[in-house]
């Protein structure tokens, strides 16, 4: 079990303790860092199919808990159109559309920008800010990769009569309904929540339920909350994550897959046949969540037809430069 936390001596989940060497970062051949990481598959009855590392211990999902608060928005008595839907579930690139869904989120619940609390930013797709800032944009919070979250939080506010101008506070009716859409979805007690990046709540649970939790949604029955959340994210995997980004691609070359990234390397996937995988890099890095996914989905059997070859193929593009050159690659070992 994971030690309470103290200021002396913050505790440190056996997710992260006890994670082999899943991840070798080659230049010219030879071995230059090393990523740990743990991975889990859950198996459709929510039971752990394989574990590298410990499925047990806790981590933050970060922004891979959306497709799960996306749930709760939706027990709430919110009503979006599936690219709003899609939208809250997204860490988005700030492209047009991207905004334009969020607004209209907005629009829709009778709210403007002006009611969004997540962290202002500028866009992440480089196009996107560039023509932002030559339009005289400083940061804003509509175009922060959170935004379609929070306007999907304060509509859901609306829609069940709950005070909006507090929806970030842990103990709001939404944020308390979202901690026990977590727990029932992961099957799994949330053992700690802070603040995320954006300002919202974030949940700490098993990184297994996480892998469960994707699994349970990929798989839900027509008509729940959970089916509806998967449809969307199916139908538009380009508001989930961006024009041409791996996950995007992912999720379309498998019909019914939902895919979501996180921050500190956190990775997501539920399978449609209602198996889970999840993936935490020790370290937080970026560079190897997407290939040891890949990796794992192999080893769960992904990669029989040509899109699923090449969308595997764009999660382990992952490059070492020299002069702007490949000279190596992060690469997968030993799953």
């Amino acid at each position: 079990m994971t030690e309470p936390a103290t200021a002396a001596s913050p505790s440190v989940s056996p997710a992260l303790a006890q994670a082999p060497v899943l991840a070798h970062v080659v230049r010219g051949g030879v071995v230059e860092s090393v990523h740990r990481a743990s991975v889990v598959v859950t198996a459709a009855d929510g039971s752990t199919e394989w574990v590298l590392g410990d499925a047990d211990g806790m981590v933050f999902p970060r922004s891979s808990n959306k497709p799960l608060q996306a749930v709760a928005l939706l027990r709430a008595g919110w009503d979006p159109t599936p690219e709003q839907l899609a939208l809250a579930c997204a860490s988005h690139l700030g492209e047009p559309f991207h905004l334009e869904t969020a607004r209209g989120t907005l629009a829709a619940a009778g709210l403007g920008e002006g009611d969004l609390q997540n962290t202002p930013d500028y866009p992440i797709d480089e196009p996107s800010r560039l023509a932002w800032i030559r339009a005289g944009h400083d940061k804003e919070a509509i175009a922060q990769n959170c935004s379609g979250k929070h306007a999907g939080m304060l509509a859901a506010c609306v829609a069940a009569g709950w005070d909006a101008a507090s929806y970030r506070d842990p103990e709001h009716p939404l944020q308390q309904l979202v901690t026990r859409t977590v727990e029932e979805l992961a099957g799994a007690p949330v053992e700690a929540v802070v603040v995320d990046g954006c300002g919202a709540p974030q949940h700490g649970f098993p990184l297994a339920g996480l892998a469960r939790a994707f699994g349970r949604v990929a798989a839900a029955a027509e008509g729940t909350p959970e089916r509806r959340v998967a449809d969307a994210v199916g139908a538009h995997p380009e508001h989930v994550s961006g024009t041409g980004r791996p996950a995007a691609r992912l999720i379309a070359a498998v019909p019914g897959l939902v895919a979501k990234e996180g921050a500190e390397a956190v990775f997501a996937v539920g399978l449609p046949d209602g198996r889970g995988v999840a993936v935490k890099v020790v370290d937080g890095g970026a560079r190897a969540a997407s290939v040891l996914l890949a990796a794992a989905l192999r080893r769960a059997g992904l990669g029989a037809t040509t899109e699923e070859q090449a969308a595997l193929a764009a999660l382990e593009d992952a490059p070492v430069l020299g002069h702007g050159e490949r000279v190596g690659a992060v690469v997968a070992v030993g799953i």
